[in-house]
């Protein structure tokens, strides 16, 4: 997951120089921020980023308070003390020997004209709750394993943020160029402000780059933060295939919020450990929840994507406790597992990891290391429009990582696969709004907007559970909708043609089958994968067949009644009872047969497709 703050002027840098480098603890008055990270045992901060070598930087070099003083603070160059000492000696005048240590326009010009200058953004990576536990549960091969992975997923974000997306602007943002150099200064945390486990990393981005004739100019951080999403899936991507890879293991959805986009979680992980780890997580999400019952009440509707974060920043805001005191790793490795093993008793501590294997092999048993390009462009095309109705690249390609995740459940994948779904996603299923026109100049590729060539969902309503009111389905709900009805469409025309096939670009064939298949065999292939991809677990409870969707309130009774015996039937699954046995009787036997000949989803996400 990342999250991203800005670094201002006034006291926002000293909050990261005096905090967040020693943990999001406090430095002593009188002791240096070295001495303060050395008595808290923790990592001292790096510099990362190609833009290193015009600083006299390099990789890995440790991030002195000196240089985040003036970097984070100042916008001027890390050792500038040194240049400013030697342009005095050769006899400059003071103001123009700390002007040529300056990177770009002074702070001071910038707040004459009544602006507050941007110094810097705090991109913060951190894994999603699971592996966090099995981090902090785990032994040292698999804490070691964890943690390299976090390495490389946070250095291919920033290589993808150097390479793809970063640019430089001037002449008050009318003129851009590409950048392909960040400085970055990153600073390891394990903990969060309760001291449970968090495994997580600032990286502080400097609002400064260096153009190729050596000037230096602001970043573009519009760009930057519309870029936020899809960095994020990348990292989560990344990070979890090699985790799944190295250790084992395979993923699992866990649903938030009902409606919502479901979080792939490591598969053996119990939620009551998630909870234990997520402290903070669970006040935020207690405030949350209030507050979005307001926004509905207020509004008439779940709250959109921008909405959402918006709510999620408010409840975390309210939630924040005051700044610990720091303890090394080792105490708090040690203090964690006898905190676990208090509440969860020893079995269920020292068995974790092998309980993550054992799910992970029966996952990795029916779910194949393939992805048909042709479907997943589909279903992330249908999403998208869906959920957001106008969208740039940007979204297509964060769905489309999204999609590999679901999909695979941490299996390994082609390099470029995502790329390559969010371009089928576009070309095939998209039409472009924003045309060129004669005389005026072409927008960048990744700043065109599209619509896709998707008849909407209609709206139904969902029964309530626990008391609550019904709802109406969510825009994401309706996507899977979207997406399953053409899907159908695209495995019957396959099933009729009988032209053989051409390889997808990408596509990777199942070890056990020959590569090349009819197409009648490569859509029975395609569906029996995406069958065993799907838990049954998380189908009970829901429904896209069109004779429950509810446009009036006189049919709340009928969908009330099949929710209660979907509900009866999920909690004898719980409790590993034999299906057979399902109270739910004759209320829920209509639905088991017409479930026999649905056709399968892409992953546990798609819901529950119909065949008409």
């Amino acid at each position: 997951m990342l999250s991203v703050a800005k670094v201002q002027r006034r006291n926002a840098w000293k909050y990261y120089v005096r905090g967040v480098a020693v943990g999001d603890g406090r430095v002593p008055a009188g002791r240096s921020l070295e001495a303060a990270q050395e008595q808290a045992g923790l990592p001292p901060g790096v510099w990362r980023g190609r833009g290193l070598p015009a600083l006299g930087l390099t990789a890995g070099q440790r991030v002195t308070e000196r240089q985040m003083e003036l970097v984070f603070g100042m916008l001027r160059h890390p050792d500038a003390d040194r240049i400013e000492h030697g342009l005095l000696d050769d006899g400059a005048d003071p103001e123009t020997a700390r002007l040529a240590t300056v990177l770009g326009q002074p702070v001071e010009e910038i707040e004459a004209r009544k602006q507050t200058p941007l110094l810097a953004l705090d991109f913060t990576f951190r894994p999603h709750a699971s592996l966090v536990v099995l981090w902090a549960l785990g032994d040292e091969k698999t804490r070691r394993t964890i943690e390299r992975a976090h390495e490389q997923a946070v250095a291919t974000t920033l290589r993808w943020l150097e390479d793809e997306i970063a640019q430089t602007r001037w002449a008050s943002g009318r003129s851009r160029a590409k950048t392909p150099a960040l400085v970055v200064a990153a600073f390891r945390h394990y903990d969060n402000r309760n001291g449970f486990p968090l495994l997580h990393e600032h990286c502080l981005i400097a609002n400064r780059v260096q153009r190729p004739d050596g000037s230096w100019y602001a970043l573009d951080t519009v760009r930057l933060y519309q870029h936020i999403v899809a960095a994020d899936t990348l990292y989560t991507l990344t990070m979890t295939t090699e985790v799944c890879e190295k250790l084992g293991l395979a993923t699992v959805p866990r649903e938030v919020t009902p409606g919502l986009r479901p979080v792939m979680e490591i598969a053996g992980v119990d939620q009551e450990l998630i909870d234990w780890s997520s402290t903070r997580r669970r006040r935020i999400e207690d405030v949350l929840e209030g507050i979005t019952d307001e926004y509905v009440k207020k509004h008439g509707r779940l709250p959109g994507e921008r909405a959402r974060h918006g709510l999620g920043w408010w409840a975390a805001q309210e939630t924040r406790p005051d700044k610990k005191t720091p303890r090394p790793l080792d105490q708090l490795l040690a203090w964690w597992r006898v905190s676990a093993l208090l509440k969860f008793k020893q079995r269920m501590v020292d068995g974790l990891l092998q309980r993550c294997q054992a799910a992970g092999a029966a996952i990795r048993a029916r779910v194949g290391p393939w992805v048909d390009p042709a479907l997943a462009a589909v279903d992330v095309a249908a999403v998208v429009f869906t959920v957001r109705g106008i969208f740039a690249r940007r979204h297509v390609l964060a769905e489309a990582r999204r999609h590999l995740l679901e999909t695979l459940r941490g299996q390994e994948f082609t390099r470029g696969l995502d790329d390559y779904i969010a371009d089928a996603a576009l070309s095939r299923h998209s039409r472009q709004l924003t045309v060129p026109q004669k005389g005026r100049r072409a927008p960048a590729p990744d700043q065109l907007t599209y619509t896709a060539d998707f008849a909407w969902p209609h709206r139904w309503w969902i029964a309530g559970t626990g008391g609550k009111p019904p709802r109406e389905s969510s825009r994401y709900e309706r996507a899977r909708v979207a997406s399953l009805a053409l899907q159908n469409a695209i495995r019957d025309a396959r099933i009729r043609d009988e032209a053989p096939a051409a390889a997808a670009p990408h596509a990777v064939a199942h070890p056990d089958r020959d590569t090349a298949l009819t197409p009648a065999q490569r859509a029975a292939a395609l569906q029996a994968h995406q069958q065993a991809a799907m838990p049954e677990e998380y189908l009970e409870g829901r429904t896209t067949d069109a004779a429950t969707w509810l446009r009036t309130p006189e049919n709340l009774e009928r969908l009330a009644a099949l929710t209660r015996a979907a509900d009866t039937r999920r909690r004898a699954i719980e409790d590993r009872e034999d299906p057979a046995a399902d109270p739910a009787g004759p209320v829920d036997r209509p639905r088991q047969e017409h479930e026999q000949h649905q056709p399968p989803a892409h992953d546990q996400n798609q819901g529950q497709g119909r065949r008409s």
